[in-house]
């Protein structure tokens, strides 16, 4: 089958899947482990179905339907899913054609927490939410929190900069009746090069920004190369946004930031003002990255408005937009106002 590949055991053909915490293929079946090279030997033997896979396109109008290689269930996803599970076998399923030719990722950052953590971890982050509804963390809710790799476009380049800045020193004392103030004035110059490193950038239309950059800072000094096998037991997307649609915006960042640094460095003057600046931007280039992200999402339906909460796959922070229960704030006032009226009345009836 051109196009999609599982990664199975080979002792007993079960589904391998990437254990963060091991960081091996395990099989959940024979609890057989792999390293990267060991679970490499299968997908070598997928080489010329990749090969297929990449001197086919895809059309964006047509449906997106695959059969399963392991059960032969139809497997439906929409255009951006790299990666997903069978719905029927649960088997991992990875969608080759969708990260091959200029759509194959530069790098990868791998799980590091796994799906029994971050449950902890989210059960752990609702018991000081006292207001949210109790159907955003019900057991069926829980259930549905998936790894996914979200995709992210990287930017790197060196800055030289220069800036030209105008400084004041102030001088004030009293004597007799009278306040003097003696202002210096100095030309201060600053210049410098600044290596950038991997600013990223959302790279999924469909993607909420505060999901997928909320959960932020990864650290992009342990990147790997890509392999398909990382994405095997998660979901991941595809990024449909190209470099230009962030180009103009992430050199405005990187401008300011070069700005303020050089602009911080003038140190012991009372105020500062730029009057010149120079910055050149040299070695620019953008990298392809699958970052992961456990993903939990709920639909207020009364609303019509999508909450969520996430957790950076590799460092463990959490973000989260949570829905509120206004019965529950409604009871909280309640109990708060209640007896402080009746202790009211009570003094009241005393005096």
């Amino acid at each position: 089958m051109s196009g999609i590949i599982t990664y199975q055991c080979p002792n007993c053909g079960g589904p391998l899947k990437f254990n963060p915490k091991l960081q091996k293929y395990a099989c959940e079946y024979c609890l057989s482990e792999f390293t990267e090279g060991e679970a490499k030997e299968k997908e070598a033997e997928k080489k010329e179905a990749e090969r297929v896979a990449r001197e086919s396109k895809e059309s964006p109008g047509e449906p997106v339907l695959y059969s399963c290689p392991s059960c032969g269930a139809e497997v439906v996803t929409d255009e951006t899913t790299a990666a997903t599970f069978c719905y029927y076998c649960h088997n991992p399923v990875i969608l080759t054609r969708r990260i091959s030719g200029e759509y194959h990722p530069d790098y990868v950052i791998p799980f590091s927490i796994d799906k029994k953590k971050a449950e902890e971890m989210f059960r752990s982050w609702m018991k000081k939410k006292r207001f949210t509804p109790k159907a955003f963390y019900s057991e069926d809710q829980i259930e549905k929190i998936s790894g996914v790799y979200f995709p992210y476009l990287l930017y790197s380049c060196k800055v030289n900069g220069s800036l030209v800045a105008r400084a004041d020193r102030l001088r004030i004392w009293v004597s007799g009746n009278y306040r003097y103030t003696e202002t210096q004035t100095y030309e201060v110059k600053r210049e410098g090069l600044m290596p950038i490193k991997y600013v990223p950038r959302n790279a999924l239309k469909k993607a909420s920004k505060e999901l997928t950059e909320g959960v932020f800072p990864f650290d992009t000094d342990v990147l790997e190369p890509f392999s398909m096998g990382y994405l095997s037991g998660f979901v991941a997307e595809r990024r449909d946004m190209e470099e230009t649609d962030f180009s103009g915006e992430v050199k405005e960042e990187v401008r300011s930031f070069a700005r303020d640094t050089l602009k911080n460095s003038i140190a012991s003057y009372d105020s500062v003002r730029v009057e010149d600046e120079l910055f050149d931007f040299t070695e620019e280039r953008w990298e392809y990255a699958l970052l992961p992200v456990w993903a939990l999402t709920y639909l207020d339906r009364n609303k019509n408005k999508m909450y969520y909460f996430t957790i950076n796959g590799q460092t463990g922070k959490v973000c989260g937009k949570l829905p509120v229960d206004k019965g529950k704030l409604l009871l909280l006032f309640a109990e708060i106002f209640i007896p402080m009226l009746l202790a009211m009345l009570a003094v009241g009836y005393l005096i």
